[in-house]
């Protein structure tokens, strides 16, 4: 899974957000590595839809403007858990031998 998608992911985990709300919450996660602009944003918000690892919770209109929020679906809380399940291990190994290559 790339950076961006398990970011989104996790914004998501939290719970219901709209798009600007996954991107300045991409960007706190990461501590300012990984900037999500519009377009890639929206492109990653449909296939993850069309994935079905989330859908739209709800929409509203804000100052005339549609605002949609998206939510995960069991399956995409259900993969996200699985990739942080990986990537625990991967550290967990990484972590191991720096130790075994400090003594």
């Amino acid at each position: 899974m790339q950076e961006p998608t398990f970011l989104i992911l996790t914004s998501l985990a939290a719970g219901p957000q709209h798009g600007y709300g996954i991107m300045t919450d991409v960007a706190q996660i990461s501590a300012g590595r990984v900037r999500l602009r519009a377009g890639t944003l929206y492109a990653a918000l449909d296939r993850l839809s069309t994935d079905r690892l989330l859908e739209v919770d709800r929409e509203e209109i804000v100052e005339t403007r549609l605002r949609r929020y998206y939510r995960l679906t069991p399956a995409g809380r259900a993969r996200l858990a699985a990739e942080t399940a990986r990537l625990r291990a991967n550290v967990a190994v990484a972590a191991q031998r720096l130790r075994l290559a400090d003594n």
